[in-house]
């Protein structure tokens, strides 16, 4: 929650934001943090860098998970957490990220401790997740894979 909510900072969005108002924000602010605009080892060219590579980081991430995005894959999505089981998962801060035995693996954001316990200590893994996680959280799909043995 803490990374969406630093990028929403950063574009100056409350809640949700349409893409077209996302991309004409990330325009804005490349073209006010893009390093060619300063000279060559000027120490603001090198706070450019680090501010770009953030901004063009926040934009692929907010549209990720930008209402548009999720409605355009939510047949995909459905029909993973429908008809996939869940093959591994990892948690780390309040990030739950599960893999499904399609290979597809998603995101899901602010999943709490306690919350995360009842999953791994629920004797019907998939039931829990269908029930609690799934329609509860923010998620997109992440980029990893799993691993074919």
């Amino acid at each position: 929650m803490k990374r969406i909510s630093q990028y929403r900072k950063l574009f100056g969005v409350e809640k949700e934001i349409d893409l077209k108002t996302l991309k004409t924000r990330y325009r804005n602010l490349v073209k006010e943090w893009h390093p060619d605009k300063f000279q060559e080892g000027d120490a603001k060219r090198e706070a450019a860098e680090v501010n770009s590579r953030n901004i063009i980081d926040g934009y692929h991430f907010l549209v990720s998970i930008a209402p548009e995005t999720l409605a355009a894959n939510l047949d995909a999505y459905t029909e993973t957490i429908t008809n996939s089981g869940i093959a591994d998962y990892d948690y780390k801060g309040l990030v739950l990220e599960i893999t499904f035995l399609d290979g597809t693996t998603y995101e899901y954001f602010g999943v709490t401790k306690p919350i995360y316990s009842k999953m791994v200590n629920s004797n019907k893994l998939n039931r829990f997740a269908k029930r609690a996680i799934y329609p509860n959280y923010i998620h997109r799909k992440s980029k990893r894979r799993l691993q074919e043995a």
